[in-house]
């Protein structure tokens, strides 16, 4: 299995699509702003550990942002799928255009017969 960590319960591996809501202060006003996308890496260990999240915003062009796990800012952090990933940097998704830079499987869940 690729790299993971733990926030709040909640176990993210590189390659899982999912969405970070942040909060943003801006003057006296707080909003919470989400992004959403797919983890292409996670570094470090401890108390410095990080993530790198990569979404296709608008024409294609490719947006990162790379969050400390321990950032107070980070209200919630939702999975919203898992991926079946073979390596711990997805940095090759950079020069992917269109549908192939955000396509990968989903991790199959094994469901007990009954």
């Amino acid at each position: 299995m690729a790299q993971y960590f733990t926030y709040q319960d909640t176990e993210v591996a590189t390659g899982d699509t999912v969405r970070v809501h942040q909060e943003i202060i801006e003057g006296d006003k707080k909003r919470v702003q989400i992004f959403e996308g797919i983890v292409i890496a996670i570094k470090n260990r401890g108390t410095g550990k990080s993530f790198t999240v990569r979404k296709i915003a608008t024409n294609g062009i490719g947006v990162e942002k790379i969050y400390p796990v321990n950032l107070p800012t980070i209200k919630q952090l939702e999975v919203k799928r898992k991926g079946n990933v073979r390596r711990s940097k997805l940095y090759f998704l950079r020069e992917r255009i269109g549908k192939a830079a955000t396509r990968i499987k989903e991790k199959a869940t094994h469901t007990k017969a009954a």
